[in-house]
């Protein structure tokens, strides 16, 4: 098996999950799914980052201790486990001192000693909400693009990161592709940016401005800022610290997958310190887009900001992942749109998917109907299932998840449209030999489905392959081919997989 290392960014614990979080995880969680059906020995990475001034901050007006505040939030992002599905492998905690904390000061040890680490005084635009230091290139109009807002001029004693020296070999692996940024676009972005030259970035903040951080090695004056901090979560988890096995075994990550508004620093500021460190550089970084609502950016002024949670808590988990996946492109920006969201949910899954599973599974157990034979005249359903497969296994190595779900559905629609073309329903009473074999062929195809479709609504394809009379854990290699289905005799109980949104008028 190959091993295969994938990763959220940590996210900020400031203020609770929001919808890009979710598209993150989400599309993290598919993708490592996908790769395990694929046989790889996946470990998933996430965590949550729990420095920095404005968790400082916050806690501070709200008159509450900065560990009691973070450990909240925190436990907030933890519970998407399963109010989300995902299957990560492992949760690191930025406030971890076991862990985390000896592998950032490790690090910085590694870059003090290549002399890539210097004081000095600095005086500069600093944006909270980012939690970065600004060139005046990075603004537009005096502000900074993400919160438009202007920075805050700073001054004070910090160390920084000689990152203008890497500047021009990571341009060269980025267009190699030695580093990969995927989509295409985003790497072209970043490539315009480290044309005009990475520039050196603060590495600390003095303690009498951030008391609230992981202590810089032999100062006591400073602690980390964000990028030996954060960053570092990707090998700290994974046991950078003491070489561990497991380290030797995972690191390089095969994919990180963050939001567009930090690739430079993924892009940029880790690979410097990487390289300056002599450790081995992730082979690829996914960057997804922005989401908006019903076409509006999201903002508490508005109104308009939507709780991840009560949609997963109100509609299902699956119904959530398969709208993010089918309907934002990996790498673009996308909108959660109120009305799509249902129409997608009542059209794709209640009609097209689910209604096909019980139809067919409510034809068979009502006709009494078993020994699951694949009659040679069918010979169309298994190509087209075979063409699919192949479609969809491109994509979802190239990490286009949403065209892959569309060759899923297509062969969904072709099934329904045979069906109705066919009426094995009626030639179960004029001919019945290949009214079994229709339904027979069409169970197998269905059983294909539930393995596509896995790594974006498991629990419905859960639910799926016990009604089928399935194991629930899919075992790719008994499950290979065509025709696995007269191994089993028997379907299970059915029930409603998707029970249709009533839209009030």
């Amino acid at each position: 098996m190959s091993k295969f290392y994938i990763t959220t960014a940590i996210s900020y614990v400031n203020a609770p999950p929001h919808m890009g979080h979710t598209l993150e995880f989400v599309l993290t969680d598919a993708i490592a799914r996908y790769k395990r059906l694929m046989e790889n020995d996946v470990y998933f990475l996430t965590g949550t980052d729990e420095h920095g001034v404005k968790n400082y901050s916050t806690a501070k007006k709200a008159n509450i201790d900065t560990q009691t505040f973070v450990d909240r939030n925190t436990h907030i992002f933890q519970e998407l486990k399963g109010i989300l599905d995902l299957s990560y492998d492992d949760f690191i905690r930025t406030t971890d001192r076991k862990r985390h904390w000896p592998a950032c000061q490790k690090l910085w040890k590694e870059l003090m000693a290549k002399g890539d680490l210097y004081e000095k005084e600095y005086e500069g635009l600093y944006c909270e909400g980012c939690e970065a230091f600004m060139a005046i290139r990075d603004l537009v109009d005096g502000n900074c693009t993400i919160h438009q807002k202007p920075p805050t001029l700073v001054k004070e004693k910090n160390y920084f990161f000689r990152l203008s020296k890497y500047s021009e070999k990571i341009g060269k692996l980025i267009q190699s592709d030695k580093l990969m940024i995927l989509p295409s676009s985003r790497k072209h972005e970043i490539l315009n940016v480290i044309k005009e030259g990475l520039y050196d970035v603060s590495f600390s903040r003095p303690r009498d401005v951030l008391p609230w951080g992981v202590d810089v090695p032999n100062d006591p004056t400073q602690v980390m800022y964000v990028w030996c901090d954060a960053l570092t979560n990707y090998i700290s988890a994974i046991g950078y610290a003491d070489n561990s096995d497991l380290y030797k075994k995972l690191w390089p990550a095969d994919l990180h997958v963050i939001g567009k508004d930090i690739v430079r620093f993924h892009a940029g500021v880790w690979i410097g310190m990487l390289l300056s460190a002599s450790i081995k550089l992730p082979k690829a970084i996914l960057v997804h887009g922005f989401i908006t609502h019903n076409g509006e950016k999201m903002s508490k002024s508005l109104g308009n900001v939507i709780d991840p949670i009560e949609i997963a808590n109100k509609y299902g988990a699956d119904a959530l992942r398969y709208y993010l996946i089918r309907e934002i492109p990996s790498g673009r920006d996308g909108d959660f749109n109120d009305k799509l969201f249902i129409e997608r949910y009542n059209s794709d899954l209640a009609n097209n998917l689910g209604n096909l599973v019980n139809r067919v599974h409510s034809l068979i157990l009502r006709n009494n109907l078993s020994d699951f034979r694949f009659d040679r005249y069918f010979e169309s359903y298994k190509e087209k299932v075979d063409e699919t497969w192949q479609k969809y296994v491109v994509d979802m190595n190239e990490y286009n998840l949403h065209e892959a779900i569309f060759h899923v559905w297509r062969l969904i629609d072709y099934v329904n449209k045979k069906i109705d073309e066919e009426k094995p329903w009626s030639l179960l009473k004029t001919d019945p030999e290949r009214g079994k074999a229709i339904l027979f062929n069409i169970l197998e195809v269905i059983r294909h489905i539930s393995i596509m479709l896995t790594p974006v609504i498991p629990r419905s394809t859960a639910k799926i392959r016990q009604i089928l009379g399935l194991p629930i854990e899919i075992d790719q290699k008994a499950e290979n081919g065509w025709g696995v289905m007269t191994r089993w005799d028997k379907l299970g109980e059915g029930s409603i997989i998707f029970p249709r949104i009533e839209i009030s008028k």
